[in-house]
């Protein structure tokens, strides 16, 4: 790994308030939105009234979260305060906003929620998938796309001085789209001017992820701290995640609190969480456990709590209880929401 060229970063974590000590994190979850924009882009700029939530409807927002316009978008500043700060509550003590170009990052809203809410807050640079971007955006080559990220990181996103932690998520679809492609390239050159970590939305397909690894590996990425995220809706064979793992990338569940059996962007048996506790399982007893990220990728209205969902604060209220029914010791569950997410949140770690 490159040494970063940001001295004062180097051995620290960057949230949105600036650096910190690693082991100031605590429990962390990886993989979330605390403000975001995700309304499909075919409707996104439309009109039309914002759908609400109401004890009658509840369920059907779980249920097909896409079919209700405005549940998923995550503008509420002082909601989000709100919600983080019951994560807080629950014990925890860092979340990874990766809410990348063309999804609405808002950087001087995450520092208003780390201010309000007392944790961290690590915000995520570069760009998501190509349907979500503007033209002049996707005629841009990797040179000029790792010189947005490495200053996202380095100097501040956005427009402002807020500066990321992580790389990503970097949003690929399936096919790869040739801008994707470029952005993966970026983000392995980002990784090594910066020191920072990378983690990965890939497209859902099988192949997917190990194309994705491959391209970032060819550029020079470090694939231990290279992030692939959505194994739920992913690899749904615990065979092709173990390896995945293998190749040395930090594999992560992130479906956390998802119960339905409905997967609202096509078919696909999505598991529960013991399902995706079993799989971890399966991972540790291959000793690959030090491989392993959990979170909740939340990013719609209908999974606050507040609004009827199960908040942040789930896999620490309710996911533990279950693994330790299901045979994980404390060290274990440590090493993947503190141990793993401190040594990736760390600038130029190896």
């Amino acid at each position: 790994m490159a040494e970063t060229g940001d001295l004062e970063a180097r051995g620290h974590v960057v949230t949105v308030l600036g650096p910190v000590a690693p082991a100031a994190l605590g429990p962390t979850l990886l993989h979330e939105h605390l403000l975001c924009d995700l309304t499909p882009p075919a409707t996104r700029d439309l009109d039309l009234p914002q759908a609400e939530i109401t004890l009658e409807t509840v369920f059907d927002f779980g249920y097909r979260p896409g079919h209700h316009h405005g549940n998923h978008r995550l503008r509420d500043v002082g909601r989000a305060a709100r919600e983080a700060t019951l994560f807080r509550e629950a014990g925890g003590g860092t979340i990874v906003d990766v809410t990348t170009g063309g999804i609405r990052p808002d950087p001087q809203g995450l520092v208003a929620i780390a201010q309000a809410s007392g944790i961290h807050v690590v915000m995520g640079a570069g760009f998501y998938t190509e349907p979500y971007l503007d033209p002049e955006t996707l005629a841009l080559p990797t040179e000029a796309l790792t010189e947005i990220v490495v200053g996202q990181v380095e100097r501040g996103a956005w427009g402002t001085a807020v500066r990321c932690g992580i790389i990503g998520e970097i949003g690929c679809s399936w096919p790869l789209t040739p801008f994707e492609a470029r952005s993966l390239r970026a983000a392995a050159r980002a990784q090594a001017a910066t020191g920072a970590a990378i983690t990965i939305h890939p497209g859902r397909d099988r192949v997917a992820p190990f194309e994705i690894l491959d391209i970032l590996e060819a550029e020079g990425a470090d694939p231990g701290r290279v992030v692939v995220g959505h194994m739920d809706r992913t690899l749904l064979d615990v065979a092709d995640v173990i390896a995945l793992a293998r190749r040395g990338a930090v594999v992560e569940y992130d479906f956390f609190g998802i119960e339905h059996s409905n997967y609202w962007l096509g078919i696909l048996d999505i598991p529960n969480d013991w399902m995706r506790i079993r799989a971890i399982r399966a991972l540790f007893e291959a000793g690959l456990g030090d491989r392993v990220a959990i979170s909740h990728d939340i990013c719609t209205r209908s999974r606050l709590r507040s609004l009827g969902g199960h908040g942040y604060g789930h896999i620490l209220s309710n996911a533990v209880p279950l693994m330790r029914d299901r045979g994980f010791v404390q060290a274990e569950i440590d090493r993947m929401l503190v141990d793993t997410p401190r040594r990736l949140l760390t600038i130029g770690a190896s």
